[in-house]
């Protein structure tokens, strides 16, 4: 499989540096484009057996899947000026931008002129790039066979979900908005560490390993989060009288807003 991704900033360069390390796709199988020669610097250093390119024309020509990753209000423009350079009947298009709906991406690349046109969304999160992301799926005209091709990519940067497209918004909020919300309780934490006398790198790398611990408890068991916070809030103990502190302060309440003011009205 050939891929091309338009667009290799954060979210595309990620991907991209993701797909590298599962080996599912071979790096020179990959085609990356970026506006500027510094950025096209970059990325060489990163690896140079990417065939890499400022002109998004050409870097579709060859491809069998094409990821568009370019910011949403430039993603009209972006389809515009590489639409006659697509093979729909052949091509699967897969946008990871936040807002375009499939509708939209479907009218801007007049795929309804095209039978077997297949056009997805992927909605990942960084940490794709490590190979632990989230990724959720919603697609239009595909077949069995495309479905799966995409599941196939995006699993190998972690887990990969199918969803209906009004649940979009909701699996962005809660796992791509919510690596910045996990990274500001680590920083907050790594901070109270330091407050109470930590060195600020043991501190930041100590928040991280409980956090991944944390997940892997749960992932691993199964079980509600409620039954693993009963398991360390003894009766009169030190965790439950921290729980309180920071309930008291809004903390539930404080991640539940924020998840909220990432969904449009």
């Amino acid at each position: 499989m050939k891929v091309a991704i338009i667009g290799a900033g954060n979210m595309g360069g990620a991907i991209a540096r993701g797909l590298v390390r599962s080996g599912v796709i071979t790096p020179a199988d990959m085609a990356l484009t970026v506006k500027s020669e510094v950025s096209l610097k970059d990325l060489r250093k990163q690896n140079a057996e990417w065939k890499l390119s400022t002109d998004n024309r050409e870097a579709v020509e060859q491809a069998d899947v094409v990821i568009l990753a370019v910011k949403p209000w430039l993603m009209e423009e972006v389809i515009a000026g590489l639409r006659d350079s697509l093979s729909l009947d052949r091509q699967i298009v897969v946008s990871v931008a936040a807002g375009p709906t499939l509708d939209d991406l479907r009218r801007w690349l007049r795929a309804d002129e095209v039978a077997s046109a297949a056009v997805f969304r992927a909605i990942p999160n960084t940490a794709v790039e490590v190979m632990s992301g989230v990724t959720f799926l919603s697609e239009r005209g595909a077949s069995e066979e495309q479905r799966l091709a995409v599941k196939i990519l995006f699993s190998s940067l972690g887990y990969a979900t199918f969803v209906d497209e009004s649940r979009i918004e909701a699996g962005m909020a809660l796992a791509s908005c919510g690596i910045a919300f996990a990274m500001r309780y680590i920083r907050a934490s790594a901070e109270g560490g330091v407050e109470l006398g930590l060195y600020p790198k043991d501190a930041q790398r100590i928040a991280a390993l409980t956090v991944k611990g944390a997940a892997e408890l749960l992932l691993h068991s199964g079980n509600h989060a409620e039954e693993e916070i009963d398991k360390v809030t003894t009766p009169g103990g030190i965790t439950i009288r921290g729980l309180n502190e920071m309930e008291h302060a809004g903390f539930s309440s404080a991640v539940i807003r924020g998840l909220k003011a990432c969904v449009k009205k």
